[in-house]
């Protein structure tokens, strides 16, 4: 099944705009997206930016104490956003002192110059090269592990789409991938959780008989709004302490027992995804479930 998924992800054809929207992350969580959020960290700074002899020795063969200073801002940078900065006022001044600290330069050193000329784009290559950085498009490997990755995440019931464009990122910073634009995680998250929840839907609907089945279409005949009104009151929990309370519920359990709706309990799918399913079942109005596309009509009731 992940196999499939990942093939259908990448396949590149565009998916319907009402089945997966495109859009997951707030505007300033876009605009922060693989940029500096603020000054990082004492930890971050550390971890991140610090120059060791390898970098020291390739940052040494540069002329000019400004071409030093910007490779090796563009190093450390993409080190730390796995992505490279476009403007020296994206920059923060904490990185920058960091980095001329440890290169020994002049605190009035300036680094405009260096996005101003033409061999930054020389560097990134080299860098890239130094790094071991490869582009998002140009390695399918990491796009196959980064979706199986994904498509696990989600069939546990982690499927939210902010925290799962994160944690994508994370992992193609720490797998050395640069980072694609955000609308290319939208998109890719996307189409992940659409085959994850498509996937478990139909793994969870699996053990109903035809039956079964029937009968649980049965109880959303648009002719006939009664059986919306049974629905809601066998879903009524008693919240009284009084003994024909008691009778109502012993009354409840029986009529639902009737429905004989029980399937073999599925395997391989968390106890917290049943829990959240579960949880749309109670709340969910008959009406607004009748109006889902099987099998996610059926799910609530499987």
């Amino acid at each position: 099944m992940i196999c499939e998924v990942i093939r259908l992800a990448f396949r590149g054809r565009p998916p319907p705009s009402h089945d997966m929207p495109t859009r997951h992350l707030t505007d300033i969580q876009r605009q922060s997206f693989a940029r500096f959020d603020g000054e990082p960290s004492a930890d971050q700074l550390a971890r991140y930016f610090h120059l060791d002899r390898t970098d020291h020795d390739l940052i040494g063969s540069l002329r000019g104490d400004h071409n030093r200073l910007g490779f090796a801002v563009m190093l450390t940078s993409v080190r730390f956003l796995g992505a490279f900065p476009v403007s020296s006022a994206d920059i923060p001044a904490s990185v920058l002192s960091t980095v001329v600290e440890q290169l020994g330069l002049e605190p009035t050193t300036r680094i405009d110059a260096y996005f101003e000329g033409s061999r930054r784009v020389r560097h990134l290559a080299l860098i890239r090269a130094h790094c071991g950085f490869t582009d998002f498009g140009d390695n399918p490997a990491a796009r196959f592990r980064l979706t199986r990755w994904l498509y696990a995440l989600c069939w546990s019931g982690d499927d939210r789409p902010g925290p799962l464009i994160e944690r994508a990122a994370a992992w193609l910073i720490a797998n050395k991938v640069l980072l694609p634009g955000v609308t290319v995680v939208e998109r890719l998250v996307g189409r992940i959780r659409d085959r994850a929840r498509a996937g478990l839907w139909r793994h969870l609907v699996a053990g109903l008989s035809d039956d079964q089945r029937a009968r649980i279409a049965g109880l959303f005949n648009a002719s006939d709004t009664s059986t919306f009104a049974a629905l809601d009151a066998l879903r009524t929990v008693p919240t009284k302490r009084m003994p024909t309370e008691l009778y109502r519920h012993l009354d409840r359990l029986d009529a639902v027992r009737a429905f004989d709706l029980r399937p073999v309990p599925p395997r391989g799918v968390p106890a917290a995804t049943l829990e959240r399913l579960a949880r749309v079942a109670r709340v969910g109005k008959p009406s607004a479930i009748a109006a889902l596309q099987e099998p996610r009509r059926t799910l609530p009731y499987a």
